[in-house]
């Protein structure tokens, strides 16, 4: 799990999010989390397989499951017999705040909202 240091969080630590996302598996997960919360590994590997014809297995979804947990932009949670999955989106906020956002505005823009932010005082 990510644990910001102090009170601003760097792209540094970001670093296992950065991770999690670089794989094209781990974004369809996320993807059919955000569409459909809540999943068990059965029904992510059924909408995998049967939907977007990836050949894969459910230890190896296993796998990518427990690297977007350890991200932090996953969460477990066992009702009776079944594990579900959870999409957690602070940490893809905090990516978009931290680096994402600012870097997709670019320094004019940056620079544009720097100075209006001195003519409101506590905002």
């Amino acid at each position: 799990m990510i644990a910001p240091r102090g009170l601003h969080t760097t792209a540094m630590d970001l670093e296992p999010v950065f991770k999690a996302l670089a794989d094209s598996t781990r974004r369809r997960l996320l993807e059919e989390l955000d569409e459909r919360d809540g999943q068990t590994l059965f029904e992510l590997h059924v909408r995998l397989v049967s939907w977007h014809g990836l050949a894969i297995s459910r230890q190896a979804l296993s796998k990518h499951l427990a690297v977007l947990e350890e991200a932090g932009v996953l969460r477990t949670e066992w009702q009776w017999r079944s594990k579900h999955h959870f999409l957690e989106r602070e940490p893809l906020r905090r990516l978009w705040r931290v680096w994402l956002g600012p870097l997709a505005e670019g320094p004019k823009e940056r620079k544009n909202v720097e100075d209006h932010s001195h003519e409101h005082p506590g905002r």
